[in-house]
């Protein structure tokens, strides 16, 4: 009986190395959470895809990034919180969002400020542009650090009614990003803002809470908001950029070397990922246009751009010296 016993032990001692990792590659291997409120299907799924890749192949697959797309961790004004407590690791939002933290964030969503895709892509890697962005965060937010910059494209008008020029707004309840400066430009055009969470949008569309929302085509498409909102009109009336954070938690946690990689994904991320982002915005209208959704491609931008223009200088130097830097940045990019 008792050899069969020592028997027994013997042959668990032999089987326990196919259980427990070892070596030094599995004993420092992390997994870290990064978040983000979109579907994978969007360029923010496409931000942390590139992130992680470039993260895995810098450290030997010692970084690990496990994503948790749709608002799993939180939609973006709770998530910024999250990641400044060190609950989420990283994190993409948009700049909008960005100022419920730091004001002056705003200054990217002025209408108007960025001229075209292509305009937006140069602005994008630009290394001074990126540089005054992180300044800025780094000046005034606690918690959590800025790494890079991303886009989901240009915003666009959509709702059950054409919009073809400024004159077509006056009077629409249109769901905005909580900025001051969304608050202060659409009712230049003659509209009325509503802030709500974007989880929100699709069921006020429906029932008539908003008249209107505004977002870049991807994302009209990945969330169905065709299905209560089937027109979209291409006023391109401002971007919709996103910022790669790290929460000052692992940022503390990590050596120089690993801090390097970390760097070093998120420009993989800001030189990569808006052509990407900018390409899916023309595949999701070509699919979008062949099930019937109707796109304004005409719009008389002139009425929104003579009623926008005032107000860059204005908000910028309302918001403050950061924001007046980067709207000189964006301006000289060309």
């Amino acid at each position: 009986m008792r050899s069969w016993v020592l028997s027994i032990a013997a042959a668990g001692m032999l089987a326990l190395p196919l259980f427990v990792p070892h070596g030094p590659a599995a004993a420092q291997t992390r997994h870290f959470s990064f978040g983000y409120d979109q579907p994978r299907t969007t360029g923010f799924g496409v931000a942390a895809d590139i992130f992680a890749a470039s993260l895995g192949k810098a450290s030997h697959g010692t970084m690990v990034i496990d994503q948790f797309p749709g608002a799993q961790l939180g939609q973006e004004p709770q998530a910024l919180q999250k990641i400044r407590t060190g609950d989420i690791d990283f994190l993409v939002t948009s700049t909008a969002n960005a100022a419920t933290l730091s004001p002056q964030s705003g200054v990217m969503s002025l209408h108007y400020l960025f001229k075209s895709e292509d305009h937006l892509a140069k602005c994008l890697a630009d290394p001074a542009i990126a540089s005054a962005m992180r300044a800025l965060f780094d000046e005034t937010v606690t918690g959590a650090h800025v790494l890079g910059l991303a886009t989901l494209g240009l915003r666009d008008l959509y709702g059950r009614k054409e919009i073809r020029r400024v004159e077509d707004l006056r009077g629409l309840k249109i769901r905005v990003q909580a900025t001051a400066t969304e608050d202060a430009i659409f009712p230049g055009y003659g509209a009325q803002t509503v802030h709500m969470p974007f989880g929100s949008v699709y069921t006020s569309l429906q029932t008539g809470v908003v008249d209107m929302a505004e977002n870049g085509v991807n994302v009209y498409m990945a969330n169905k908001h065709y299905e209560t909102a089937p027109v979209m009109s291409m006023t391109q009336h401002e971007a919709n950029n996103s910022l790669v954070w790290v929460s000052d938690k692992v940022w503390a946690g990590l050596n120089e070397e690993q801090r390097g990689w970390v760097q070093a994904a998120a420009d993989e991320v800001s030189r990569t990922q808006p052509a990407r982002a900018l390409a899916l915005e023309a595949e999701s209208q070509a699919k979008l246009a062949k099930i019937g959704v109707k796109f304004v491609t005409d719009v008389d931008k002139s009425g929104f751009v003579a009623a926008a223009t005032p107000f860059q200088d204005k908000l910028a130097g309302d918001l403050g010296p950061h924001a007046v830097k980067i709207l000189a940045l964006i301006r000289a990019v060309q």
